[in-house]
């Protein structure tokens, strides 16, 4: 029973994560099954962003072995806190691969495959290849250089998968302008108001305490020039034209 389980989990990514005693949003199961490349989710907190990567990350190590998993996050203690959700759902799978090797930041798995949780520094990561799937926890705050990074070590993995997540923190880094020009990407974008989980009377609390501006960017997922900018950016790029008039005939 747990053979068939177990190939039912890998045909169908909802069961395993229903396995780990989670029913997924319909837009976390659409991640799940579909498993695109390239995924961008501007997902408010709470809403479950966390989870679902997650959830990604035990499927890939447990089903494409021998899998690299990379956690990577502005800090250890963020990335750190990734790695143990997924840990978590490693221990709730009945009959999953077990371990053969664990630290607070590195699991190693009978199966072959490692899951890794790393600081968000382009010299931190650097050293690392053949990653089959990259989840970026908080990318719009991490070094614009950590991508530049990452993308070569998937470049020998056909199906490797990169998945960036995070809040806005206004208009600037690659986030923003890979979820404003991007063209190659899946994007997820989940308010807070579109969460079951998150009450209606709990949203209007917040927006009394911290006020409509940062409420806009935490909960409603908008993206805010930054405090020190003089001039809003739609200002600055009207004043760039790609028309240029000859100096001489």
């Amino acid at each position: 029973m747990l053979m068939l389980a177990d190939i039912a989990r890998a045909i169908d990514p909802v069961l395993l994560a229903r396995g780990c005693s989670i029913e997924p949003d319909p837009w976390q199961a659409e991640l799940l099954t579909q498993r695109p490349t390239r995924s961008l989710l501007l997902c408010a907190r709470q809403t479950g962003k966390s989870t679902i990567t997650a959830l990604m990350a035990i499927w890939v190590a447990l089903y494409e072995a021998p899998a690299l998993v990379l956690l990577v996050s502005p800090s250890q203690r963020q990335s750190g806190e990734l790695f143990r959700t997924v840990m978590q759902f490693h221990s709730n799978l009945e009959g999953a691969p077990p371990l053969t090797a664990e630290s607070a930041l590195r699991a190693e798995f009978s199966n072959g495959s490692r899951i890794l949780a790393l600081p968000g520094s382009e010299r931190t990561v650097r050293g690392y290849a053949a990653a089959d799937l990259v989840v970026i926890d908080e990318a719009a705050r991490v070094e614009d250089e950590l991508l530049a990074a990452l993308r070569p070590m998937m470049a020998t993995r056909s199906n490797a998968r990169l998945v960036a997540l995070s809040t806005p923190a206004g208009k600037r880094g690659w986030f923003y302008e890979t979820w404003t020009s991007g063209q190659e990407w899946h994007r997820v974008k989940i308010p807070a108001s579109k969460c079951p989980r998150i009450t209606k009377a709990f949203l209007d609390e917040e927006l009394r305490e911290l006020g409509a501006q940062r409420f806009s960017e935490e909960y409603e997922l908008a993206f805010i020039e930054p405090n020190e900018a003089v001039f809003p950016s739609e200002i600055i790029a009207a004043a760039f034209s790609q028309e240029v008039t000859p100096l001489w005939q």
